[in-house]
């Protein structure tokens, strides 16, 4: 059943604003401005999807590259009735045909090429033949039923630009053009590292111990976004475990879930410590989440960056930080442009938190109940995550909408 939203969304409890955490809005410009496109790559057309065209597509022949038929039927020439002298298939090259004269017809093939002095295609069904002679039972203009050469584009022309996601529709187009291959921007390697002794991967919670929800939510997610996981790795409460699995990583990016704050277990502060990485972000006010942090890491590949987003332990808190850090990072590593803000009416009340934005999951234009930082419920049905600012929106008035994760 879908959660309904709530009657009277309770109001958050007043909490003093963290003196360093960033406002909302300048985490996610720091989160993109920190990263810059991977470099681009050649990448054949089945292996090219989701990827972002590190260059336009530019056609190298006319489309079609000759005239076809856009119909079953018969090439006319001239006025009928036509004498019938041969048949042309998809694929034939149309030279033993020649040059068709007035009075000739050639039975013809959806997509087959028109022979040189044809003027029109008249249907299958629009015709009779009477032995070697046909007769048309409906009138055809020049033209009729002929796809031209050139029709849909000319050879130099753009027909998409950089920065294009490639979907099914671009590989087709692509491979119609006669591409083989796309320049496109290479995909961000992310490395997740799930921590927490207390976290199960299979069966019911039980004595202390939970499931771990972030792996499987945030594993597809990763995907959606662009980016090439390597690995998923359950790594615990142990600091050296975490600083050896960081180090070592050969990702881009790295995620890390829970131990960003300052309890006994929270190791991710110290571990950005001793690695003398540049922490560009640590807490936003935001909530859930605001003990988020995003970190560019120490690297030896030149001019590389290697980054670290630390993510609240929360389930719904790790989702507030995933939108607000590693989506507009990941973006922008993978060259994808930024979306354009998008703003509905508020179908309730939604409350706000005194100080901080709060993300709120939607669906529709309501707010979801089952909607606090360890609860998934709202979340699973949103189809859309409000950004709430300071205060609270009134029924009516506009709000910012992100999409739920996808």
């Amino acid at each position: 059943m879908v959660p309904r939203e709530s009657r009277t969304v309770p109001r958050p409890e007043p909490h003093a604003p963290v003196p360093s955490a960033l406002g909302w809005p300048e985490a996610r410009a720091t989160a993109r401005a920190a990263g810059r496109p991977l470099p681009a790559v050649s990448r054949t057309l089945h292996h090219a999807r989701d990827h972002v065209l590190a260059r336009p597509i530019v056609a190298l022949t006319d489309l079609p590259s000759f005239d076809t038929s856009a119909m079953d039927g018969w090439a006319v020439a001239g006025p009928g009735p036509w004498r019938v002298r041969g048949r042309l298939l998809a694929g034939d090259s149309g030279g033993e045909i020649g040059v068709m004269r007035d009075g000739d017809a050639v039975e013809i093939a959806t997509g087959a090429r028109v022979p040189h002095g044809a003027t029109a295609v008249l249907r299958s069904e629009q015709s009779r033949v009477e032995g070697r002679t046909l007769f048309a039972d409906a009138h055809i203009q020049q033209g009729t039923d002929i796809r031209a050469c050139g029709q849909e584009c000319r050879r130099g022309d753009e027909l998409l630009p950089a920065g294009t996601t490639v979907t099914p529709g671009v590989t087709g187009l692509a491979a119609a053009s006669g591409y083989d291959e796309l320049v496109v921007v290479d995909r961000p390697r992310v490395e997740l590292l799930v921590l927490g002794d207390e976290l199960l991967d299979s069966g019911l919670p039980r004595e202390g111990r939970i499931r771990d929800a972030l792996g499987p939510l945030i594993t597809p997610w990763l995907r959606t976004l662009g980016a090439d996981l390597l690995r998923v790795r359950r790594v615990g409460d142990n600091p050296d475990t975490l600083r050896a699995h960081v180090s070592g990583s050969r990702a881009d990016v790295v995620i890390t879930t829970g131990g960003t704050a300052d309890g006994p277990r929270d190791h991710v502060h110290r571990l950005l410590a001793e690695l003398a990485a540049d922490v560009l972000v640590d807490g936003v006010a935001v909530r859930p989440g605001h003990p988020m942090l995003l970190a560019h890491l120490p690297g030896e590949r030149p001019g590389a960056g290697r980054y670290l987003v630390g993510l609240p332990g929360n389930p719904l808190a790790a989702v507030a930080g995933m939108l607000t850090l590693a989506v507009p990072l990941l973006r922008r590593l993978s060259g994808r442009p930024e979306p354009r803000p998008r703003r509905i009416r508020a179908g309730a009340d939604i409350a706000g938190h005194p100080h901080d934005t709060r993300l709120v999951p939607m669906r529709g234009d309501r707010p979801l109940a089952f909607a606090g930082p360890a609860m998934l419920r709202g979340l699973a049905v949103a189809d859309r995550i409000a950004v709430v600012p300071p205060g609270g929106v009134r029924v009516g008035d506009p709000v910012e909408v992100l999409a739920a994760p996808r």
